[in-house]
């Protein structure tokens, strides 16, 4: 059933309406498991789109499996995901940065406080997200070490290739994941793929690990889909490679793939002169899970992150 979270009216007699699908079965009670698949904070995030399809498709073909309630929410920021905008469009305003919100705030903090008021008290939140037009991710959870202890078992089951798990120091605390966490509901980030794209092979394989995440919790009782063990790291683990020069980065590697300790990862080139004016080589043995997807590369852009091994 689609249900309205918050509404607002905007100018030209249009309205601002953030949805969601809650998918049920008939006569459950109110005390019944919940589980939350939010996306669409950011309007250029679009990998999240597939996977609440596949979600809501596959779970209304097999409702005699369901036994709790599954909220998704496919877009949080509609106004940012209609005009291609990472932000809130007219406020110059990242959504994630504004939660929990305020009831008597600004718009978007009226909004914020109504979509968090709506998800807290689930029992669990997946906050699914893509990276930007610059760099490709591989299918990863992102956790807050604060959080680790009770999130790492449940992320576990979301069939991602890597779990991160990250320093408090580096987590802010006016995300929704961090919000929702601070009051009980424990909230995964999921991150994967390109901005302003589809993966359809990312968002299959989320699509199953949150069927199996539900298995896992007594709500779905149907087969469980294969989940692949992830690889688990902790921010000493990741070195950071950034451009020495400003040019065309020109990969030279798959994404997702090993390398060794001085081994040829790209370069960046000089349309005008031919000449290469960096080799980029890898700086330890590790595996890439971040690559740059935009070519066009400032001095001190992000190339790649690569996980030591």
């Amino acid at each position: 059933m689609i249900e309205n979270v918050v509404s607002i009216k905007l100018p030209a007699d249009e309205e601002l309406r953030v949805q969601k699908n809650r998918i049920a079965p008939e006569g459950i009670g109110p005390d019944a498991k919940r589980i939350c698949i939010v996306t669409g904070t950011h309007g250029d995030e679009l990998e999240g789109q597939l996977v609440c399809f596949e979600l809501a498709r596959f779970i209304k073909s097999n409702m005699q499996h369901l036994k709790g309630i599954v909220d998704i929410y496919p877009a949080l920021n509609p106004l940012g995901i209609d005009s291609i905008t990472r932000g809130i469009p007219g406020f110059d305003l990242d959504m994630n940065r504004t939660f929990p919100g305020m009831r008597d705030g600004s718009m978007p903090e009226y909004i914020a406080a109504a979509i968090f008021d709506d998800i807290a008290g689930a029992d669990v939140c997946i906050d699914i997200h893509a990276s930007n037009i610059f760099l490709r991710e591989i299918p990863q959870v992102r956790i807050n070490e604060v959080s680790a202890t009770e999130l790492l078992p449940l992320a576990m089951h979301l069939n991602v290739d890597f779990i991160w798990v990250h320093s408090a120091a580096t987590v802010l605390e006016s995300t929704l994941a961090y919000s929702l966490n601070a009051v009980g509901t424990r909230t995964l980030v999921a991150e994967m793929g390109v901005g302003m794209r589809l993966t359809i092979e990312y968002g299959n394989q989320l699509s199953k690990g949150i069927i199996a995440l539900m298995a896992h919790l007594g709500m779905w009782d149907g087969p469980i889909p294969y989940v692949r063990e992830p690889i688990i790291s902790v921010d000493r683990q990741v070195e950071y490679i950034n451009a020495a020069k400003s040019g065309i980065f020109v990969p030279r590697i798959e994404h997702w793939r090993d390398v060794r300790q001085g081994e040829h990862l790209g370069d960046i080139v000089s349309p005008m002169t031919g000449d290469v004016l960096v080799k980029v080589v890898s700086p330890c043995d590790g595996l890439v899970f971040t690559l740059r997807e935009y070519p066009v590369v400032d001095e001190g852009s992000l190339i790649a992150r690569i996980l030591r091994m």
